[in-house]
């Protein structure tokens, strides 16, 4: 009965929903701990099984219960506040100068090892994406900065492993002032030749940590270009900041792209990039859309973004505010975060107030007996 009343907050088409139609079949897909453990997050977030409150509106008076969230970061519905955050404490850091958005992208034949080693799989592609840039860094003499995202998945979901980079067109010499690598900002450096250091450092870690698997594909590694792409520099502030809240909190699929899901299959959107990103749909069954889900599910405690050069958390806290002094930057000091109180959905004006907490239990028993029907919110 619970969990009847908890799927009235959900949308159409879920992510979870996938996952109750699969049902037990998801044994059968040969998934880590790990993995069950994050699926299994997902498909009771905002349900009874995660317990819930009870609000009231500060305005009309209107009762109203929520269910919890699960707070995966893998979760389709967990990741807005987490990614506001984030962006605002960007915010604090902007300098200035150019940006740029630099992607450094794994070949398909890494893939299977990925699949069973994904930490060190994704471990060195930090490593080696890093240690490119400040190579190249050093020979303009600059410390150079830099802020990755790792994304693992193509549009079709398949394992597609790459790092969406933010590069600050510069970077700081050994006196502490700023020094743009062109004058004209419009440039970074030649793509060509990152693409083959940044192989070259990425198959020497390869072969340092894992010599038997690397031998095994060294020869399909070496023999095509590796692909890094830079952009143009992006045109504001505002658009390094707009990026970061497209990139950041991002996973495999969100639930708006899911479009059916009937007792066999799931129909989701996709964009086509090899048509010039054409829209198409793609149909699968449960257990094959949840398998390659699960390929984008990270090891436990792995650090997704990370921060480098002079925009590490070291080099932040103290040297930043002088950087920005240097360039004359106005710092916005970091907002205090207010305590997030929802509008009522009923009058729309007042306030919710959070007024009682329950577990998997359910609801107590004065809320039960009241006269109201109001369906859950999500919460």
């Amino acid at each position: 009965m619970q969990q009847h009343v908890a799927s009235t907050e959900r949308s159409r088409s879920e992510v979870a929903d996938v996952l109750v139609k699969l049902g037990t079949g998801i044994e059968i897909l040969g998934l880590n701990t790990w993995q069950l453990r994050t699926l299994s997050a997902i498909k009771r977030c905002r349900t009874a099984e995660l317990g819930g409150h009870i609000d009231a509106c500060d305005s009309c008076g209107k009762i109203s219960i929520s269910y919890n969230s699960c707070r995966n970061r893998h979760c389709p519905k967990c990741q807005g506040n987490k990614k506001e955050d984030w962006i605002q404490a960007r915010m604090t850091e902007l300098l200035p100068v150019p940006y740029f958005h630099v992607v450094f992208t794994l070949p398909d034949r890494i893939n299977s090892l990925a699949i069973h080693q994904p930490k060190i799989v994704y471990d060195i592609l930090f490593e080696a994406s890093w240690e490119t840039l400040k190579q190249f860094g050093k020979t303009k003499e600059i410390q150079m900065g830099m802020i990755a995202v790792l994304h693992t998945w193509g549009q079709q979901l398949s394992l597609h492993p790459h790092l969406h980079c933010i590069v600050p067109g510069g970077g700081v010499d050994k006196d502490g002032q700023w020094k743009n690598i062109r004058s004209d900002g419009k440039f970074l450096f030649p793509v060509k030749a990152l693409s083959k250091v940044f192989r070259a450092k990425f198959c020497e870690k390869l072969k340092e940590k894992e010599p038997v698997q690397y031998e095994q594909i060294r020869q399909d590694l070496w023999k095509k270009p590796w692909v890094v792409f830079a952009k143009k520099p992006f045109g504001s502030s505002k658009s390094v900041v707009e990026y970061l809240g497209r990139y950041t909190h991002k996973i495999a699929i969100s639930n708006h792209r899911i479009k059916s899901i009937d007792s066999q299959n799931v129909t989701f959107d996709y964009k086509d990039y090899r048509m010039a990103g054409t829209k198409k749909q793609m149909t699968l069954t449960h257990a094959e859309f949840i398998r390659r889900f699960s390929l984008h599910i990270l090891p436990k405690r792995f650090v997704k973004i990370r921060h480098y050069g002079f925009l590490s958390s070291t080099w932040k806290h103290q040297k930043l505010k002088l950087l920005q002094e240097k360039l004359k930057v106005k710092v916005l000091n970091k907002v205090e975060k207010k305590p997030f109180l929802p509008k009522c959905p009923c009058c729309k004006i007042g306030n919710l107030h959070r007024i009682a907490i329950f577990d998997q239990r359910g609801p107590p028993a004065w809320y039960l007996g009241s006269s109201h029907n109001s369906p859950p919110r999500k919460g």
